[in-house]
Formats: structure tokens, C-alpha cells, sequence
């Protein structure tokens, strides 16, 4: 008797001993928070934003209204139009529902650098790419940052790795904006290098611009890629004052509130030394973006991003 009631403890014991591990797992999934993993398809939402009118955004009828999606689908749209004040409210709502959603992490970052405060938004891209390595519009954001703050090199690097992922892997507007990124770092590196630099980093400059325009010619970040190169390669090479005033005009056209296009215009007509346009278009991209990097590089003679006429002089007096 003693015997069997042994064996029957043994039996208890090994059951139990199998079952520890589904109990745990049963106890885990009771109290676990299913929002803080919830996972958006941020490739689709992305690409809606960039096609969508913003009356079909807010219309509600794209995702349910309240939903993780229509918030964040409304705070890409708020960046879109250049508004990260109210895209700062709607990732704030995506991340009360879904806590762990690095998606709106991202969007707080990316308004944190329109916002200027670069070394913020530098820490919290780099955990998200840490933590989410296939996220590429981390990336995109990251490199910007990069290239404020003059690292060119690394600041392509960083493009160039989203352009790596293909355009499965990444949302078309993203894709384009890397491309015109990468060109534009590439053309810094031209500028600031000897001749073999101003060589090789030159035709890196419209290869990448080409291929960004064969995804989206109507893109204001290729017209304003364009617009740039045609302003500031020497003359030799095809500087065409016309051409540059023609693309950078479309990117205005396309983005009104997108404020570097006007600052290389203003740079136009300081060379023409038509300086009341001059002074007109470099005013109204320091009043869409009164810390603008390149307004406030132009308009101080920091000349760190190039200026025209060179060494930031001006014969107006």
C-alpha cells in the first residue's frame, strides 16, 4: 500500500513538474498587457499618408476613428503638414492605447528633431534601432540629425541603410527622402573634399537624385535635391542658376511649408544680387522655421552648409 502510494507521488510530482511551465505561461498571458506589443502595419499607414489628401485622412473612414491606426495615420499626416505640435498629440494618443508602440516612439523623435533638440531625439532613434533594426524611418530620421550637426559621412551611412532595405521593406515617401538624403550628404562630402572627392562624391550626388526621381518626380525632397545641385556645382561642371530656381520653385510648390527650398532660392537671388528677393525668401523660411539650420547657417556667415556667394561675403553695400 505504502509502495503505490509512493508511485502515485512520483506520477504527481512529474505531472506538476510538466505542467510549471504552461502554468507560468497561463498566469503570464492573464496579466499580460496585449497593447504593449501591439504591432501596426506602419509600411501601409505610411504610404497612405503620403497619398492621402488630409481631407480623406480626417474623414475617419480610412480606420476606425479612436483606433491606434487613425492616430497615428492623423500624426504622419500633422507632419506632413508640417505641423508637430498636433502630430506630438497624436502619437502621445497612439502610445495611451499601445504603451510600447515604437512606431509613435519614432514620431515623438521626428518632432523632437523638427523641434531642434537634436541630442533627444539622437538617444531615443538609437534605442528604437536598437530594439527594432528593420524600423527604417529611424533611420532616415537619425541621418538628418547626423547631418545637422555636420557628421556628412556618417549621416549617409545611416540613408544609405534604409536605401539598403529595398523597397519592400520600406514605405515609398521614406524611400525617396533617403535617396535624396544620401544625395545630399554625398554632396556636402564634394564640396568639403579634394578633387578626387568632388569627383567621385559629385556623380554619387545626381546618380541617387536620378533614382529617387524615378520613384516620385513630383517628390519636393528631389526637386529640392536638384534645385541645390544646380545652384552650388562649380560652373564647369554644369552650374545652372535657371534650372536650380525652376526645381527648387516645384519643391515649393509641392511642400509651401518645407523651408530649405527657400533658403537656397534666397541664395539664388543674392548671386543675381537681386537682394530684395534675397532678403524676402530667406525672411519667409526663418519665419515657417525660425531655428532652421540652414536659414540661420545662411543668414549668420556660418557658411557650414555652403554658402553663395562663398564665405558667406555680401557686396550689396
Amino acid at each position: 500500500m505504502v509502495k503505490d502510494y509512493q508511485v502515485v507521488i512520483k506520477l504527481a510530482c512529474e505531472f506538476l513538474t510538466k505542467m510549471k511551465k504552461f502554468i507560468i505561461l497561463l498566469i503570464f498571458l492573464l496579466f499580460f498587457d496585449a497593447s504593449l506589443c501591439y504591432a501596426l502595419d506602419w509600411i501601409t499607414i505610411h504610404n497612405r499618408a503620403g497619398s492621402l489628401t488630409s481631407k480623406e485622412i480626417f474623414s475617419g473612414a480610412i480606420y476606425p476613428k479612436g483606433s491606434v491606426e487613425d492616430y497615428y495615420l492623423l500624426g504622419l499626416s500633422a507632419l506632413n503638414e508640417y505641423n508637430p505640435d498636433e502630430a506630438l498629440v497624436y502619437f502621445s494618443e497612439v502610445l495611451k492605447v499601445s504603451p510600447g508602440s515604437f512606431e509613435a516612439q519614432w514620431g515623438i523623435a521626428e518632432v523632437l528633431r523638427r523641434k531642434h533638440k537634436l541630442d533627444e531625439s539622437q538617444k531615443d532613434l538609437e534605442e528604437i534601432i536598437k530594439n527594432h533594426p528593420d524600423f527604417a524611418p529611424a533611420y532616415l530620421t537619425l541621418a538628418y540629425i547626423k547631418y545637422l550637426k555636420l557628421a556628412f559621412t556618417k549621416a549617409a551611412a545611416i540613408a544609405h541603410k534604409a536605401i539598403d532595405m529595398g523597397p519592400d521593406k520600406i514605405d515609398k515617401p521614406n524611400y525617396v527622402r533617403a535617396f535624396g538624403l544620401y544625395a545630399a550628404c554625398k554632396g556636402m562630402l564634394a564640396h568639403n573634399g579634394g578633387p578626387v572627392s568632388k569627383i567621385a562624391n559629385g556623380m554619387a550626388v545626381i546618380k541617387y537624385l536620378n533614382s529617387g526621381k524615378k520613384i516620385d518626380p513630383e517628390s519636393a525632397t528631389v526637386n529640392f535635391g536638384y534645385g541645390a545641385y544646380y545652384m552650388l556645382i562649380p560652373g564647369i561642371l554644369g552650374k545652372d542658376l535657371n534650372k536650380a530656381e525652376e526645381y527648387l520653385k516645384k519643391a515649393i510648390a509641392k511642400e509651401p511649408k518645407f523651408s530649405d527650398p527657400y533658403v537656397r532660392l534666397a541664395q539664388i537671388y543674392k548671386e543675381r544680387k537681386d537682394y530684395a528677393k534675397y532678403d524676402l525668401y530667406l525672411n519667409k523660411a526663418l519665419e515657417l522655421d525660425p531655428q532652421n539650420e540652414l536659414a540661420l547657417d545662411v543668414k549668420e556667415g556660418r557658411c557650414n552648409f555652403i554658402c553663395v556667394p562663398y564665405k558667406g561675403q555680401d557686396d550689396r553695400k
